[in-house]
């Protein structure tokens, strides 16, 4: 099985879905990656807010970040290598990259969403 991480820019949680007002996308994305955790599928997200040695241990975030900036933010690596960057896997791109069958996603649409926070940090 494919392995996904994905290095999400600064947020003031694991996931970016907190506050007064929720990016659709970002509730989008972390309510696909929980669901797939959920069935098995490995996937990793790190916040440039809470584990900055994560974008300064991996050699091609590193690189990204010091000729692009921030801007590049997030990027998603797959089995170590680059597959997107500056926004979030599209539903079609999770399928894609993971090579998982698409009702991973379409199941994903009817199940509660539930956002997990694994890293013990406070959300705003």
């Amino acid at each position: 099985m494919k392995k996904m991480m994905i290095y999400d820019p600064a947020m003031c949680c694991s996931t970016g879905v907190c506050g007064p007002s929720v990016d659709k996308n970002l509730l989008r994305v972390a309510t696909t990656v929980n669901n797939l955790i959920k069935k098995g599928v490995k996937i990793e997200r790190h916040n440039l807010s809470d584990n900055p040695q994560a974008y300064i241990d991996n050699v091609e975030v590193n690189k990204l970040l010091n000729d692009k900036g921030v801007e590049v933010l997030p990027i998603t690596i797959v089995d170590g290598y680059v597959k997107k960057t500056g926004e979030y896997p599209t539903d079609e791109e999770f399928v894609s990259f993971l090579e998982i069958p698409q009702e991973y996603i379409i199941s994903n649409k009817t199940e509660k969403i539930e956002v997990v926070n694994n890293d013990n940090s406070s959300c705003c």
